[in-house]
């Protein structure tokens, strides 16, 4: 027998409250009538006989009724063998996240996790789930003991970013429906990095017993990781210093201070060597420049040399395309002459920009071929020849991207070319109350913006004077104005998309053009419409790619892993729309629209901190379940299991009969004393 909070015990003192009313009974004397007192002696009545203990039943009721409380606040329990562990289900939940990588935490995990499941008796259901970057259940409650070790042995340790939340909320959809209770056995290195931002969300089922195995213990183990690298994901001309360069930002996670050296590797070839001086606990930059790379693909390291206890995370991944700037083709109306203007200089001035701008009159395109072009723009231009707009719709169903800006011509011209429906009104807005930008989406490339701050990104700052009513079926507004009209649209088409700006590029129909967001939207565009950011560069491990955009098109893609090897069978070749990144390395993608990309992919590093979470919130944590599972817990001690059985309940209960006894007890002896008197 133990006691789960024994210090209430403390409050067995309260035992000498029932002796202290008791001796402290008063003694009562009834008065009586008496002629004179001249024949009385004055003498003194000793008071011990009433000081005694009296009513022994009573005392010992209310003796025990205090006992009884007291008990009950501490929390009894009494342990027995679990002689029906097939009344629970086994779950064994393997932490399999790109921290686990460190040292011999997955190794020592596994190993445990596959002891805990050897110890399970034969009749006993079990369950096995993988967490990592995405919690996997492998197998359904089952006794087959040779599918559950298969499913074990087949866990690998992952390169994902564990999440106890994303575990807690697929156990809830687990659970529902389920009357049995169970054992979650979490074999982890219990990673503070894990954590949700609310406590409550990894809170367990009300009918799960947590019991957690720890395989990292201790202090944090030391460690050091490149956090990140900015670097271009394409490069035109490598003697330029604003793209010509990679900053490389190396972080320690419970570090002292120390001098490292970084080295940057271009195709598996080390090409430069740096050394930094990072302070204890804190982030150091050093900066790569220039950038002396290939043409076409190259694949590039920044990593740390000399390795520490977790090396994995000492190299970051990235791919830079070097090529000749690419020409855009921009055809304006007639009369449109600024345009041209604003929009070249504002993509010569971008800090990345390869493309040069090669214009001409819409009435002129009848002889260009669209398919030489990164990307087209049409300003003002809502007449185009009908063999060149035929040509352009070829283009963007195969995988070209297309700009058009409307200016004051889509008031004269229903029509829209590509868009497939007309203008539907136009709205001139005077000089003194001009209309302003009033909501973005910043979270597409074109308009991207991590911190746009309170003038909408600079977008609020902007006036607009002239805008066209458009039908926005099957797009993605990217902005629209203050009364509600859209600004900027995104619809796709094929395997290409069609951005339509429901205004002009020139200072008539807005003064867009004079703020610096003109020249962060055009370079963000223009990578976006050629398609730069997703043939190259560094993503995320379980970030996604877009392998085709259009649900029709049946060109087979093609994904090769870092392992050299096909990661999509020859249906999802030919069907899938997007692919998961799994695993940190290169990946090639041959797209749908047969354009190529190398896309360097890189670990979370919030898993690069090993702190594990302290041990306060680890008991918290299991012991933050309910119901059945804060009664009954399952405990591992040596080779044998027992069952904790709480005991408050039936001392509670014990207690109200007392105190139902010690009532009807003292209205009686009370009822005695009355008929004394």
């Amino acid at each position: 027998m133990g006691f789960l909070a024994p210090w209430f015990l403390g409050g067995l003192l309260a035992l000498g409250v029932p002796v202290f009313v008791h001796l402290l009974r008063r003694h009562v004397t009834v008065p009586r009538p008496v002629g004179s007192l001249m024949f009385f002696e004055r003498g003194t009545q000793s008071s011990t006989k009433h000081r005694r203990l009296k009513y022994l039943l009573l005392f010992a009721l209310r003796a025990a009724l205090v006992l009884l409380v007291v008990l009950a606040f501490a929390n009894p329990f009494v342990k027995r063998p679990a002689t029906d562990p097939a009344g629970r289900l086994m779950m064994i939940v393997l932490d399999n996240s790109y921290s686990m990588h460190a040292g011999t935490r997955f190794v020592d995990a596994k190993r445990e996790a596959s002891e805990m499941l050897a110890k399970r008796p034969a009749s006993q259901r079990a369950q096995i789930i993988a967490l990592g970057g995405q919690v996997q259940v492998l197998t359904q409650a089952t006794d087959d003991g040779a599918q559950l070790r298969s499913a074990l042995e087949s866990i690998q340790p992952g390169d994902g970013h564990a999440s106890y939340g994303e575990l807690a909320r697929t156990l809830r959809s687990l659970r529902e429906g389920s009357r049995q209770p169970a054992d979650l056995h979490l074999f982890s290195d219990a990673q503070k990095s894990a954590m949700p931002a609310s406590f409550a969300d990894m809170v367990m089922p009300p009918d799960v017993a947590l019991i957690l195995h720890q395989v990292a213990k201790g202090s944090p183990t030391e460690n050091w990781t490149v956090a990140s690298v900015d670097a271009p994901a394409e490069i035109a001309d490598v003697k330029d210093p604003k793209q010509s360069r990679a900053r490389v930002t190396v972080t320690g996670f419970h570090t002292r201070a120390a001098k490292k050296s970084v080295s940057l590797l271009v195709n598996g070839h080390i090409v430069a060597t740096k050394q930094m001086d990072v302070p204890e606990n804190g982030s150091a930059t050093v900066e790569f420049a220039p950038l002396d790379v290939a043409y076409g693909f190259n694949r590039c390291e920044a990593r740390i040399d000399g390795g520490d206890a977790f090396a994995a995370d000492d190299v970051s991944y990235f791919a830079i395309r070097r090529s000749d700037p690419e020409k855009v083709l921009f055809l304006h109306g007639i009369g449109d002459a600024r345009s041209e203007v604003y929009y070249g200089s504002a993509l010569a001035a971008a800090a990345r920009a390869s493309f040069t701008l090669q214009t001409t009159s819409a009435a002129a395109a009848n002889d260009l071929d669209p398919s030489r072009f990164a990307f087209v723009v049409l300003s003002d231009a809502v007449s185009l020849p009908s063999i060149f707009e035929h040509n352009l719709q070829d283009y963007v169903q195969k995988g070209g991207n297309v700009l058009i800006a409307l200016g004051t011509a889509a008031g004269h011209h229903a029509r829209i070319p590509l868009w497939g429906s007309d203008v539907k009104d136009t709205h001139s807005y005077s000089s003194n109350a001009p209309a302003t930008v009033g909501q973005v989406d910043f979270t597409h490339p074109s308009l991207q913006d991590a911190q746009p701050g309170r003038d909408n990104g600079g977008w609020a700052e902007a006036k607009v004077f002239y805008a066209a009513q458009v039908d926005a079926t099957n797009a993605h507004v990217l902005a629209r104005l203050n009364d509600g009209t859209p600004l900027l649209l995104d619809r796709p088409m094929g395997e290409g998309h069609v951005l339509l700006l429901t205004t002009g590029l020139d200072n008539l129909t807005n003064d867009l053009p004079l703020h610096p967001v003109f020249v962060a939207f055009v370079d963000r565009s223009a990578r976006y419409l050629a398609g730069a950011e997703r043939l190259a560069g560094s993503r995320m491990v379980d970030s996604f790619v877009a392998l085709r955009a259009g649900n029709a098109s049946t060109a087979n893609v093609e994904v090769i892993d870092p392992d050299a090897k096909r990661a999509l069978s020859l249906e999802e070749a030919r069907t899938a729309q997007t692919f998961r990144l799994e695993r940190t390395g290169f990946y090639s993608v041959h797209f749908a629209s047969g354009r190529d990309a190398v896309i360097g992919v890189n670990a979370n590093r919030l898993e690069s901190d090993l702190e594990p979470m302290p041990q306060d919130l680890q008991q918290l944590w299991a012991g933050s379940n309910n119901g059945e599972a804060q009664s009954q817990t399952v405990e591992a001690t040596g080779d044998a299991k027992f069952q904790r059985v709480s005991m408050w309940w039936w001392v509670m209960l014990l207690a109200l009969l007392v105190a139902i006894a010690e009532t009807a007890l003292s209205g009686s002896y009370m009822a005695t004393q009355r008929e004394d008197a």
